[in-house]
């Protein structure tokens, strides 16, 4: 007892833990995510306002632009064109390759020669290689299709090599110790260990065809959501191009997600893209 007849906190008493320290760790990553995503709209509001420039709307302005695209089915028959090709071009990509990256991971010849073409086209600059598909298939779907499979293969392709690649040692070892054959490893021990790194190269590959149909139909073809962006720009209606603009970010980062977590219900932790 002090002297103000106030009683001491005993000596190594326990520390009530705050609200924050309360808190779950998703549901602290959920906060997180949440106040950024808060801070963004809150200084592009700002920047609108103030403004930053006359072509930069607001998030309010873009935000009911939005609605208003959303509303009269302006999104649903942009979408409806750009989902076509995107669609087609990714199950053509994961078909081959998924089957390139195999064959370079089991093959040294097909790795020699296969793996230095990937990595050259994961690095060339698209937009510039882009515009060249109208010299070979013109401005329609298959040009729009063949965007799509030079943005998506090198990922694929590379994802599946390593992780054909990157299959323990160990696992081999035992397999060849119980006399599996060499398709029995294959198919038993080498693509179970393996498909984690593959279907992360299918969902990375998505959102790179994605990127590939929209700048297709930027720079080569006039239709579908890129066409949206070209038209409000021409007519200076920005809050309507940056609308169209938002609607990709949205339709990329909730196929994203939704991908990302598939991939944590079908695979173990272990298997699972770092």
């Amino acid at each position: 007892m002090t002297g103000s007849g106030v009683a001491a906190p005993a000596a190594g008493a326990a520390r009530q833990p705050g609200a924050w320290e309360g808190l779950t760790p998703a549901a602290r990553t959920a906060l997180l995510r949440a106040g950024s995503i808060v801070l963004v709209l809150a200084l592009w509001e700002l920047g609108g306002r103030i403004p930053v420039s006359f072509t930069f709307p607001s998030f309010t302005a873009t935000a009911a632009a939005f609605g208003g695209m959303l509303a009269d089915g302006t999104f649903l028959r942009a979408y409806s064109e750009t989902i076509g090709p995107l669609l087609v071009g990714v199950a053509l990509t994961a078909i081959g390759g998924v089957a390139a990256g195999v064959a370079m991971g089991l093959s040294p010849k097909a790795e020699w020669l296969g793996v230095p073409v990937f990595v050259i086209l994961q690095a060339a600059p698209s937009a510039a290689i882009i515009p060249l598909i109208t010299f070979i298939y013109g401005i329609d779907f298959t040009a729009k299709v063949f965007a799509v499979v030079l943005l998506s293969t090198p990922v694929i392709v590379l994802n599946s090599y390593r992780g054909i690649r990157n299959t323990p040692v160990s696992l081999v070892e035992m397999s060849q110790a119980f006399l599996a054959s060499r398709w029995q490893r294959i198919w038993k021990v080498i693509l179970p260990s393996a498909s984690g790194l593959i279907f992360a190269g299918l969902r990375l590959g998505l959102a790179q065809g994605f990127t590939g149909a929209v700048l297709a139909e930027l720079l080569i073809t006039p239709t579908g959501v890129g066409d949206l962006i070209t038209f409000y720009r021409s007519q200076a209606e920005y809050d309507h191009m940056y609308a169209a603009i938002l609607s990709i970010i949205l339709v990329a980062s909730v196929t994203i997600t939704l991908l990302a977590r598939l991939e944590q219900r079908l695979f173990r932790p272990e298997l699972r893209s770092p």
